[in-house]
């Protein structure tokens, strides 16, 4: 297998900050809305929860990544290997992928908050969309 190059892992880097940045603001959004919200229900409480560790797992892969760039910028102060790209990268990308499947559990639960149709049709979509992200990262 060939080893990727450091503007490789840089550009990635940069990508994953910005796709990260913005799933954990609309992940913070549904938090503020649903903490201003009357309703205290053991599903809103569920969303709560998904949307939390959503939040929590893309903060947690904004910084791995902006670890990830700043070691792979020419010019950082210590002299990188590619070993030590390794810590961030899976933190990182682990952190990713849970906080993909709580933003898509957060995104399958929020239908059943209004009626068992939209319940059936929130959680089947979250479901497909979650295979085909599966397919995707094969």
């Amino acid at each position: 297998m060939a080893e990727l190059t450091f503007e490789y892992w840089n550009k990635l880097a940069e990508q994953m900050i910005t796709i990260n940045s913005l799933l954990v603001g609309f992940s913070i959004a549904v938090i503020a809305n649903l903490l201003v919200s009357e309703t205290k229900t053991r599903l809103t409480n569920n969303i709560m929860v998904a949307s939390t560790l959503a939040a929590s797992f893309f903060l947690i892969s904004v910084f791995a990544s902006t670890k990830l760039l700043l070691m792979t910028t020419d010019g950082y102060p210590v002299k990188v290997a590619n070993n030590d790209l390794f810590l961030p990268r899976i933190i990182g990308g682990t952190a990713y992928v849970f906080g993909i499947i709580s933003l898509l559990t957060m995104v399958s639960m929020a239908g059943w908050t209004k009626s068992r149709n939209m319940g059936i049709f929130t959680t089947s979509i979250g479901i497909l969309t979650f295979l085909f992200i599966l397919i995707m990262l094969t």
